[in-house]
């Protein structure tokens, strides 16, 4: 429970409203789907899309040549999409080539130009007395320009640093603002379960985690074990929560009263994940009912005999 209202303002400082996705693909599919279906990442920003490819099979894994809003770059294939009924052409680009030992050569060479690259940043950051954080940078493959990925409290006014930037590496220059569950999303790390961050792994895109998904699975509304390392609330509270909503249809919501055993009796608890429901009564009592023994009936809820 909550100790007071400041305590609730300070959680709800941690939910995180998610702007509108733009999207990275930049290029879309004209007319019908006419071949198969794969789900990409890009690495780097661990952005996923989807795009067709006309030619062999795909396997997981494999490194491909595509458009994004970046720039053309190069992709990994996490594997093929079976159904097809939920997308529209607006959603899917094209491969263009397969990735070739080229390709990849250059990838890694570019690895060492991107190190460069941050601490040059970083210093030119210091310089113009710049508030904002450097994240990541990376060079295009199909395109002559790099990327800065930094994080910022406010907008920041960064063209005397473009200049200086574009100066020194003599190719076009773009500064994405991202925020900071992005900035974990594309570090990475593990979270306080000791796995890898959801969002890094696991999430195809970064939903919205309000405090309702904490309280909905009896979580303890302490901010230091309901947020991750970014500040925000743990991802998996949304990754988890359609679990949640769709066991509580099973079970009586947490205030119901009802009578049963000639007395009057009100839910405390319920927790899905072993099945069992809390309730007290007026005269003090407290029993735990498996969830199986409630049924839903027209007026509300009733309890079954063993």
């Amino acid at each position: 429970m909550l100790e007071n209202e400041d305590e609730l303002e300070k959680l709800e400082d941690l939910e995180d409203e998610m702007p509108e996705d733009p999207g990275i693909v930049a290029e879309t599919v004209d007319g019908p789907i006419d071949a198969p279906v794969y789900y990409l990442i890009l690495e780097y920003s661990r952005d996923t899309f989807f795009a067709i490819y006309k030619g062999e099979n795909l396997e997981s894994g494999a490194q491909v040549i595509v458009p994004t809003r970046y720039g053309k770059d190069l992709a990994r294939v996490l594997g093929p999409v079976k159904n097809l009924q939920t997308f529209s052409n607006a959603k899917i680009t094209r491969i263009e080539r397969l990735g070739t030992a080229e390709d990849k050569q250059r990838v890694e060479q570019n690895k060492e130009a991107e190190r460069q690259a941050l601490i040059i940043c970083k210093e030119k950051i210091v310089v113009h007395k710049l508030q904002m954080k450097l994240v990541g940078v990376h060079y295009l493959l199909e395109d002559p320009k790099i990327l800065f990925f930094f994080t910022a409290d406010n907008r920041v006014d960064f063209r005397e640093l473009v200049k200086d930037l574009v100066s020194i590496f003599k190719m076009r220059i773009e500064l994405r603002q991202i925020g900071i569950r992005d900035e974990s999303r594309i570090s990475g790390g593990l979270g306080i379960c000791g796995r890898d961050y959801c969002c890094h792994t696991i999430s195809e895109k970064l939903k919205p985690v309000s405090i309702k998904m904490a309280k909905e699975q009896n979580l303890s509304l302490n901010s230091m074990k309901i947020s991750g390392s970014c500040g925000r609330l743990l991802c998996c509270l949304a990754y988890e929560h359609d679990y949640y909503a769709e066991q509580r249809k099973f079970y009586p919501p947490e205030g119901y009263k009802l009578s049963w055993d000639a007395a009057n009796w009100r839910v405390r608890e319920v927790n899905v994940i072993i099945g069992l429901v809390t309730l007290d009564s007026e005269d003090g009592r407290q029993l735990m009912i498996p969830g199986k023994r409630f049924e839903k009936i027209e007026n509300g809820w009733r309890i079954l005999k063993e």
